[in-house]
């Protein structure tokens, strides 16, 4: 039987580099928390605010990220590829269209900062994400996020006195088939195998296998990892997308190009970077 959670997600204001994230954190949940809540945050809101990203306007790209962009995203993820992972067909509209000087950029960026197999994906390869960023901004995952939930955890209980559980998440998602938990990102909590990239990603989508969030870091507690699934998708569910699934949906919520999204426009959007899961 599945176990039901309550949720409280969080507005807080949109978190621009150097933002004192701890002190949002406190300061928009003091009222709502409990010792023992779940308090879920958003791995990408936290890359933001410690100033974790990249302006791919000044990468300067190699052969392989051109061939990647040209050739890779727009015949065969377009045309093929797309299609069998059953991407949604304005998603796969785009990528037929994908921005070969920019495309190049960021593929750039995940060849250097990710892989081959990894920049071989559409989009969020290795973590790698520009949704909910301006310009040409995308966020890297932490590169030690059990260290910063665990600095998080740490902060709350100074300042509120609750022992709270801290779960730091990520929209990509982890393919679960029975007990084996396999995601094509990097860095997950123990229990979830990180392997193959790409390839990962194509057998979790081909065979449409269970699909959920994925939690990279756990501090408070010892969460089984079918537990931490669960309370990372149920958190997603309730964060919503912020200003977009992708690029492209955020550049169509604004009427701009992908790369014409400013912090201000990010400004006026709702954010929901936590969201505190309670059992009902």
């Amino acid at each position: 039987m599945v176990k039901r959670y309550k949720t409280i997600a969080v507005t807080t204001r949109y978190w621009r580099p150097r933002e004192d994230y701890l002190h949002q954190i406190v300061d928009t949940i003091e009222n709502k928390i409990e010792t023992g809540d779940v308090v879920t945050i958003s791995e990408k809101a936290i890359s933001t605010a410690l100033g974790n990203i990249v302006n791919e306007s000044v990468i300067k790209s190699g052969w392989m990220a051109r061939l990647l962009a040209k050739y890779w995203m727009r015949l065969v993820w377009g045309y093929f590829l797309g299609q069998l992972c059953h991407l949604r067909k304005t998603t796969i509209q785009h990528i037929r269209k994908y921005p070969i000087k920019e495309g190049s950029a960021h593929k750039q960026v995940a060849l250097e900062h990710a892989g081959f197999l990894q920049a071989l994906m559409f989009g969020s390869e290795g973590g790698i994400d520009g949704s909910n960023l301006p310009y040409s901004y995308v966020s890297l995952p932490l590169t030690n996020a059990s260290q910063t939930a665990q600095k998080i955890r740490r902060y709350i209980e100074s300042k509120l006195g609750k022992n709270v559980i801290i779960m730091i998440v990520d929209t990509d998602k982890t393919y679960s088939i029975r007990e084996f938990h396999f995601t094509p990102r990097l860095k997950p909590i123990n229990g979830i195998h990180s392997s193959g990239g790409f390839l990962a990603y194509l057998i979790g989508r081909l065979f449409k296998v269970k699909r959920r969030a994925t939690p990279v870091a756990v501090a408070g507690s010892k969460m089984h990892v079918e537990k931490a699934l669960e309370i990372a998708k149920t958190a997603n569910r309730a964060r919503g997308f912020g200003a977009g699934r992708t690029v492209w949906d955020m550049a169509e919520m604004f009427k701009v190009s992908i790369t014409s999204v400013t912090w201000d426009m990010l400004d006026a959007i709702e954010h929901k970077p936590i969201v505190i899961i309670k059992s009902s």
